[in-house]
């Protein structure tokens, strides 16, 4: 069963940046890093929507049009963790960012069966 942790949400004025942080752990087989992960986020009164996606093999995919340009994603294989950069951050952006993970990247959230437990981000003066 995947184990997923995310970390480093915050209060950030507009303009600013964040990084996002999601550690990934298997405990049935050493197997976390060949996960796909995803982000995702929820805004107050909205759905859950796809943000962007990396593969084993760090290709990247964009579900999200809104932070192309702004946001990119990586990872650390040799630490099984995903990290989601966030800059220029608009109020837009407040939402709570969860990662998930699966075998391969899609944007849709009823794919992925692991996810952490969100992290709040919130981009206001």
């Amino acid at each position: 069963q995947v184990h997923l942790v995310e970390s480093g949400g915050g209060l950030v004025q507009p303009g600013g940046s964040l990084r996002l942080s999601c550690a990934v752990s298997d405990f049935t087989a050493d197997t976390a890093d060949l996960y796909a992960v995803a982000w995702f986020r929820q805004a107050p009164g909205k759905e859950r929507e796809g943000v962007l996606c990396i593969n084993y093999g760090g290709g990247t995919t964009y579900f999200a049009d809104a932070v192309k340009g702004r946001f990119t994603i990586s990872r650390d294989h040799v630490n099984a963790t995903v990290y989601l950069q966030m800059n220029s951050l608009q109020p837009d952006d407040t939402a709570v960012y969860y990662c998930a993970a699966r075998a391969t990247c899609t944007p849709y959230s009823t794919f992925y069966e692991s996810w952490g437990q969100g992290a709040q981000v919130t981009v206001s003066t």
